[in-house]
Parts: C-alpha cells; sequence; structure tokens
C-alpha cells in the first residue's frame, strides 16, 4: 500500500509540473484530487491493510495528500492569469446593424417648420426666460391688476402674488419675449426704438388647465411681433393667409373674428376649417389669436406709439400639429407611444 502511495505521488507531481495551461491544471486537480480521483481510491482501500499497519499507511496516506495539495496550490498561485474576455478592436466598424431609424417629435418637427415658415418671411427666432416675472407677464401687456387672467387660481405663481409685487410665476404666454425684445432693441437704441422688429418665439408656456383632448398644463405657443412705422391690420391679415396657404396648402380656408385681448387693439382670433379625425368632416379650429399692438403696451417698453405701429400673433403648435397631422387628442403627443409616434 505504501508503495502504491509512492508510485501514485510521483506520478501526480511529474503530471503537475507538465500542465501548461489552467485548464490542464483544473483536469490534474480532477484526477488526482477530486472526489472521484485517484487519491480518493486508494483511500478506499485502506480497510484492507492488515491492523498492524494501518498506522504506517495512513500517516503516509495523510503525508501524500498534504504534499499533493502544497503543490498544487503552489502551481496555481504561479500561473499566468489570463484574459478570456472578448477583445474588441474600438477601430473596427460596427457589427451590429439596425435597420429602425429614430425621428425628431412631431413637435419638435412643427417647431423647425414654422421656424422656416416664418424665417421665409423675415422673422428672426428670439427666446426668452420660462421663469418670468409678475411685470413682464403681465403689466406690461397691459393687463391691469383684478384682471381675470392674473387669478392664482389660473397661473403657476413660485412666489405670493400678494405679498410679492415682483411675483415670479412659469410664463403663461410667449409674449413676454416680445416685451423683452422691444426692451432690449430700445435699450440699444439709447432709449428709443432706433429701427423695425420682425421675430417670431417659440417655447413651452404653463396654465393649470384640466387635461382632456385639447387642452394640457404645459403646451408649446410660437407667437410672432412685427413693428414697423405705418404696419397697419392689413398687413398682420395678410402674413396669417400667407402663412396658413404655405404650411397647410393653397387650399387651406381660414376666417378671422372680431375679439378682445388687452395687449393688442383691434384684435381678432383666427380659425382654420379641418378635419382632425380622418373620415369626419371638417369643422372650425381655432389656431390662435392676432391684432395690433395696443399704445399702452408700446409705452410700456419705451416705443412712441406715434412713431411706430406693429403687429403681434401667437398660436399653439400641438393646435397647429393636431390640425396639419390630424391628430384628435392633445395627450397623444405626449404619451411616447411608439405605435402612435411611428405614423407620423
Amino acid at each position: 500500500m505504501i508503495e502504491q502511495l509512492e508510485q501514485l505521488e510521483s506520478a501526480a507531481l511529474t503530471q503537475l509540473n507538465a500542465a501548461g495551461s489552467p485548464e490542464a491544471l483544473e483536469a490534474w486537480r480532477v484526477t488526482y484530487l477530486g472526489a472521484n480521483g485517484r487519491l480518493k481510491a486508494v483511500m478506499s482501500g485502506l480497510k484492507g491493510v492488515p491492523k498492524d499497519q494501518k498506522p504506517a499507511v495512513g500517516q503516509r496516506l495523510n503525508a501524500v495528500k498534504s504534499r499533493l495539495e502544497a503543490a498544487y496550490g503552489e502551481r496555481k498561485s504561479a500561473a499566468p492569469v489570463e484574459d478570456h474576455s472578448e477583445r474588441i478592436d474600438m477601430t473596427e466598424p460596427g457589427l451590429i446593424e439596425t435597420h429602425e431609424l429614430g425621428r425628431r417629435h412631431v413637435i419638435t418637427r412643427v417647431r423647425d417648420e414654422l421656424v422656416a415658415v416664418f424665417g421665409r418671411m423675415g422673422f428672426e427666432v428670439a427666446e426668452g426666460p420660462e421663469l418670468e416675472d409678475d411685470d413682464h407677464n403681465f403689466v406690461k401687456l397691459n393687463i391691469p391688476p383684478g384682471h381675470p387672467a392674473r387669478d392664482p387660481a389660473d397661473n403657476f405663481y413660485v412666489d405670493d402674488p400678494g405679498a410679492n409685487a415682483a411675483a415670479r410665476m412659469l410664463r403663461s404666454q410667449t409674449s413676454t419675449v416680445q416685451v423683452r425684445v422691444m426692451e432690449d432693441a430700445v435699450k440699444r437704441g439709447g432709449g428709443k426704438l432706433s429701427g423695425p422688429i420682425r421675430i417670431i418665439s417659440p417655447g413651452r408656456v404653463y396654465r393649470p388647465d384640466t387635461v382632456d383632448a385639447t387642452h394640457s398644463f404645459m403646451f408649446h405657443q410660437i407667437e410672432g411681433l412685427a413693428v414697423d412705422r405705418g404696419l397697419s391690420m392689413a398687413d398682420l391679415t395678410t402674413t396669417l393667409f400667407q402663412f396658413c396657404r404655405a404650411y397647410f396648402g393653397e387650399d387651406a380656408k381660414i376666417r378671422f373674428s372680431p375679439t378682445f385681448y388687452p395687449f393688442t387693439e383691434p384684435s381678432a382670433q383666427f380659425e382654420i376649417f379641418v378635419s382632425l379625425t380622418p373620415g369626419q368632416p371638417p369643422r372650425w379650429i381655432e389656431l390662435g389669436g392676432c391684432g395690433m399692438v395696443d399704445p399702452n403696451v408700446f409705452e410700456a417698453c419705451g416705443i412712441d406709439p406715434e412713431e411706430w405701429t406693429g403687429f403681434a400673433f401667437g398660436f399653439g403648435m400641438e393646435r397647429l400639429a393636431m390640425s396639419k397631422y390630424k391628430i384628435p387628442d392633445i395627450r397623444l403627443l405626449f404619451d411616447n407611444d411608439l405605435r402612435f409616434l411611428r405614423q407620423l
């Protein structure tokens, strides 16, 4: 039995030294030290050893087991660590192809379309802060204290409007940008307007409306402003007629109806005759409001209303998107449903 153990030890150490890879080293461990390995098989023969020889054989068996385990441990710790992870050459072309391309959201697309149409008419893009003050959102737009539009229940105030004369709020209209543009133009002119203004101001606005098929508490507006000498209501209506025909097609039907806005006089709302649902008859849909800039607004911005006249207009981008792409519910624009977005 002792001779058998010595032969096993010698063969095991020889094969261990010859193991040249982690795989071969693991195979050696299983062969000699594993649960069904050769050392275990020799140990099972201990019961057949004469009683007087068992102590010597058991001692030798333990010595061989300890020697092999120690040799395996030393050999494993000395073996080089190989990196079996996949190596990727970052300079190689991509291996995975996709045929599903992303696309711009319909609101982004509509904004770009509007900017392009009005850009051809000479309007430049102007932007302003979404966190506004009461002065720019209401006062300088000729909306006096006590006006229903200033009700805290109808606006997102950040500060208490009753305790703070300069209360901040999320703007309820992009008309605030028009005010800031006129103020900046007067400031650059040294205290008076020195030249015409022609801008559009696309952006987000906020009103605590109940969400339904045509309303949302956050939506997008685009407003336009033109200031020059001798502008009239005819210039305004011509601009909007040309816009609607360029955007909706030559057959677009629009109409104007008299209305009231504090910041324009005279004022009108304009509508388009369109069907929002395929197969349904068309109907008149309000696109927005417009009018000649009220002299009080000019004076609040430092512009002489005796020298300058101007017109302004504004409409919701969601309403335009719904009219052009026949979208029956504004909530579809914010649901992020790929089934809907892939159709546009």
